[in-house]
């Protein structure tokens, strides 16, 4: 099942994204769920937060892969949700 997680980094914290940024690719690597993801840009064109389309089996698993990032344990994110979503216009390498 596929979920999508938007979340958006606690203000001036891009040092912290930078510096957790080698950890958050590590674990999305050595997971090997995410389909499509990158962060969202401020008006400056610094990063400022994430979308991440993934696959879990549930819901709860979903949640549970999400607080293991490592950008959530830096507590990186202000706010963030995570709700079940389906590819259905030009799906990339999407279980539909």
């Amino acid at each position: 099942m596929l979920f999508v997680l938007t979340a958006i980094d606690k203000e001036n914290s891009l040092a912290l994204r930078t510096e957790t940024r080698g950890a958050h690719f590590e674990f999305a690597k050595a997971t090997g769920v995410i389909k499509l993801g990158g962060p969202f840009l401020d008006a400056k064109g610094d990063m400022a937060g994430s979308l991440i389309i993934f696959e879990a089996g549930d819901l709860e698993a979903a949640k549970k892969w999400a607080a293991n990032d490592p950008y959530a344990k830096a507590g990186l994110f202000a706010k963030s949700d995570i709700r079940a979503w389906k590819a259905t216009f030009n799906p990339i390498n999407a279980a539909l």
